[in-house]
Parts: structure tokens; C-alpha cells; sequence
């Protein structure tokens, strides 16, 4: 697996660390945002959330789309289900389709993400 310069380790825990959760949150947003450009999703086609959870937890950061919904967190299944992703109908569908999961080292490479997000969900 490559890795550029500037990556992040999405994969060092953030629990009980509010200052890694608070870093954690901004680079997952960030990279959310490179995800959407990726996917063509203009600024007002998509909602950004970030939910910080408790102190044992990662949180939840969200990007909500009219037909696309992906979360990025430090999942308990391990570092490799920390991007999930389905789609969905529209901003108000927090249920939407079938769970895809993608590994957290894939927001350092937000095009590749991208392109598998596609392909998966046919967005």
C-alpha cells in the first residue's frame, strides 16, 4: 500500500484522546469533502456531519447525498470497515441500501475510494 508524505493514520486510536478525536474528525471531513469532488457531488448536493460520540469512541463523521450516504469511523470490526458506505433516498434515508465497507487507509486516497464507491453503489 502506498502512502504519500501528508497521509494520516485514521487507524491510531482516538478513544480518550480528545485532541487525536478532534484531528481525527478534521482530516475524515476533509477527505469526505476530496471524496465528493471525486464523485463529481457539487457543495450543495451533500450534507457534512460530524458526531463526536463519547470519550471511548471515534464518533461518526457523515456525508449525507440525495442518493449516497458514506460514515467514517473506528469501527469495533477493525480498521478495514471504517468507511461505510450504501446508498440511500435521498437526505432524510438513514436506513438506505445494502452496507459496503471500505478500509480507513483508503481516505488517504480519496479518487481510489471514489472510484470503488461508484462501482459498488453505481452512483
Amino acid at each position: 500500500m502506498s502512502r504519500t508524505s501528508n497521509a494520516f493514520d485514521f487507524r491510531k486510536s482516538v478513544a480518550y484522546d480528545t485532541e487525536a478525536k478532534r484531528l481525527f474528525h478534521s482530516r475524515a471531513r476533509s477527505q469526505l469533502r476530496r471524496i465528493a469532488i471525486a464523485l463529481g457531488l457539487k457543495a450543495d448536493a451533500y450534507d457534512l456531519r460530524s458526531n463526536q460520540a463519547g470519550i471511548a469512541v471515534s464518533g461518526e463523521i457523515t456525508l449525507h447525498g440525495d442518493h449516497l450516504y458514506v460514515q467514517v469511523s473506528q469501527s469495533a470490526m477493525g480498521y478495514h470497515s471504517g468507511v461505510l458506505f450504501r446508498t440511500c433516498k435521498g437526505r432524510k434515508d438513514y436506513v438506505g441500501g445494502p452496507n459496503n465497507f471500505a478500509s480507513l487507509d483508503l481516505l488517504n486516497r480519496p479518487d481510489e475510494l471514489a472510484h470503488w464507491i461508484r462501482e459498488v453503489c453505481h452512483v
